[in-house]
C-alpha cells in the first residue's frame, strides 16, 4: 500500500511522515512537496519525494499516480485553499486513490472559527465525489500558544476576550500520529473524527501553566473584544491577525474549541500530550 502526504515538509505534514515511517517502510511513503530541496532529508530517508504545488493540477496527477491513500493537509494560503484543495481531490479521483483523509476544523459545519468556511467548503466538495474519505477535524494545537508564552514572559499576563471558554488543545505530533493511524489501519474508520486533547483548559488555567513554566506570576487580562483589538493594533499586530485573534477568542468563548469525545486519544492509543509538556519543550 502506497501512502501520500501533501504539504509533507510543513509543520504537520513532516510529523505525519515521521509517524508513518514508524509504521511502514519508507518505500511505501510518498511526500508531496512544493520544494524538493526542502525535502532532501526525506529523500535521504528513502521516502519518494514528488513535487506538486496545490495550484498545479497536472503535477498533482503525476504525484498521486499509483497512490492508494492520501492525507490532504489543508493549505496555508487563506482565501485560496478551497481551489487548491479541489485540485488535490480531483487528482485523487482521477488517479483512483482508494481513501483520502482531510485535515479540517472542529464541527466545521457550524463553527464560527475564522478558518472554518474554507474547511467546510472543502468538506462539501468531497461529499460531491465518489471518493472514500475521512474527515480529521483537528482542534487547536498546543503550539498555537507559544506566542502567549513569549508574551507572558515579557508582560506577565495573558490578553484574552475568551471569557471562561475552554480549549481542548493537543500537541501537533499527537494529531500527526492520529493521521498516521488512519492512513495505515485495516480497521473500519469513522467518517468524521472530532480531534482534541484529553484536557480542556480555560485562560486562567493557561495563565497558571505559564506561571509554573516561567516561575513567575502570570495573570489573565480579560478584556472586551473591542479592547483586545485596540491593544493588539497598538502593539503593531497586522490587521489580519488582529481580526483572526479576536474572532478565535469569540469562538472559544462560545465553546467551539472544547472538543470532547476522546477521538484523538482513542486513535493513538494513549493519553494526549499535556499542554505544559509541549510548552516546556519550547523554553
Amino acid at each position: 500500500m502506497t501512502i501520500a502526504v501533501t504539504g509533507a515538509t510543513g509543520q504537520l505534514g513532516s510529523l505525519v511522515i515521521d509517524s508513518l515511517l514508524e509504521k511502514v517502510p519508507a518505500s511505501d511513503v510518498v511526500a508531496v512537496v512544493r520544494d524538493a530541496v526542502k525535502a532532501q532529508s526525506l529523500t535521504d530517508r528513502g521516502v519518494d519525494v514528488r513535487v506538486a504545488p496545490y495550484d498545479d493540477r497536472a503535477a498533482l496527477d503525476l504525484a498521486l499516480a499509483g497512490v492508494d491513500r492520501v492525507l490532504l493537509v489543508s493549505g496555508n494560503e487563506m482565501g485560496q485553499r478551497v481551489a487548491q484543495h479541489r485540485n488535490v481531490i480531483d487528482a485523487a479521483v482521477a488517479q483512483g486513490v482508494q481513501l483520502l483523509a482531510y485535515t479540517s476544523a472542529p464541527a466545521a459545519g457550524v463553527s464560527t472559527l475564522p478558518v472554518a468556511p474554507e474547511h467546510l467548503a472543502t468538506e462539501e466538495y468531497l461529499a460531491t465525489t465518489d471518493l472514500d474519505h475521512v474527515l480529521l477535524r483537528n482542534g487547536w494545537y498546543h503550539e498555537n500558544y507559544l506566542p502567549a508564552l513569549e508574551a507572558a514572559r515579557s508582560t506577565g499576563s495573558v490578553l484574552t476576550s475568551a471569557g471562561n471558554g475552554k480549549v481542548a488543545s493537543a500537541a501537533r505530533a499527537d494529531f500527526a500520529e492520529g493521521a498516521a493511524v488512519v492512513l495505515t489501519t485495516d480497521e473500519p474508520l469513522k467518517p468524521v473524527y472530532e480531534l482534541g486533547g484529553d484536557v480542556a483548559w480555560t485562560q486562567s488555567e493557561l495563565a497558571a501553566t505559564l506561571s509554573d513554566l516561567l516561575d513567575t506570576p502570570v495573570t489573565v487580562a480579560e478584556v472586551e473584544p473591542e479592547q483586545q483589538s485596540a491593544i493588539l493594533t497598538e502593539a503593531g499586530v497586522p490587521p489580519m491577525w488582529v481580526d483572526f485573534t479576536v474572532a478565535t477568542d469569540a469562538s472559544i468563548r462560545n465553546g467551539e474549541l472544547e472538543v470532547t469525545g476522546g477521538d484523538l486519544s482513542a486513535l493513538i492509543g494513549r493519553p494526549t500530550t499535556p499542554l505544559a509538556a509541549t510548552l516546556r519543550s519550547a523554553l
